[in-house]
């Protein structure tokens, strides 16, 4: 019985190279991640749908990682991976509808849960945050609106992690005594 010469050769090679590709993808996951996960939000409008979504999507990726051959576009070819893995998933839905001889009524809404109430507020918060000083808006709109870690807010803007603490800290203070959003609140 002969044994094939090059079997621990060729062996060898594939992990090396599925090493490489699991970390060139390892790293653009890690880096475009919350990006990702914030267009499979916008698509699904729930968190758990959103991460389930990215997670299809990023699988599809994987699979196909050797044979994309520009990796400056592998943003766009993910946001494909999410939309058609959406469509597909919208498409599969069940859909339960049964006749019946009344209509149901719906369910009154709680004051809380009134989008009208909910948009008014909406609209009172971003005024109020148009009223705060340019560099106490600025840290505010990069902590809470972009999702930046205090870290990377100071680098954005230059300055250190303390005194985006203490800028966000009175920004947060002045929001709670503006009193356009007292009266939009209670």
């Amino acid at each position: 019985m002969t044994t094939p010469v090059c079997t621990s050769a060729s062996n060898a090679a594939a992990p090396a190279t599925q090493t490489l590709l699991y970390a060139s993808f390892s790293s653009y996951m890690r880096a475009r991640q919350p990006v990702l996960l914030r267009t499979a939000r916008s698509l699904t409008g729930n968190p758990s749908d959103a991460e389930d979504l990215l997670q299809t999507a990023l699988a599809k990726t994987y699979v196909a990682w050797e044979r994309i051959e520009d990796h400056r576009a592998l943003d766009g070819y993910v946001r494909r991976a999410l939309v058609n893995t959406r469509t597909s998933q919208w498409r599969k839905r069940k859909v339960d509808e049964f006749a019946c001889d009344e209509l149901p009524e719906p369910d009154p809404l709680p004051a809380a849960d009134d989008p009208a109430e909910q948009q008014a507020l909406r609209d009172a918060m971003w005024r109020a945050v148009m009223r705060l000083p340019a560099r106490q808006r600025a840290m505010v709109v990069l902590r809470y609106y972009e999702d930046l870690s205090e870290a990377q807010t100071a680098e954005v803007l230059g300055v250190s992690v303390g005194t985006v603490k203490s800028a966000v800290s009175r920004a947060l203070g002045k929001l709670r005594e503006d009193a356009e959003l007292g009266l939009v609140r209670s």
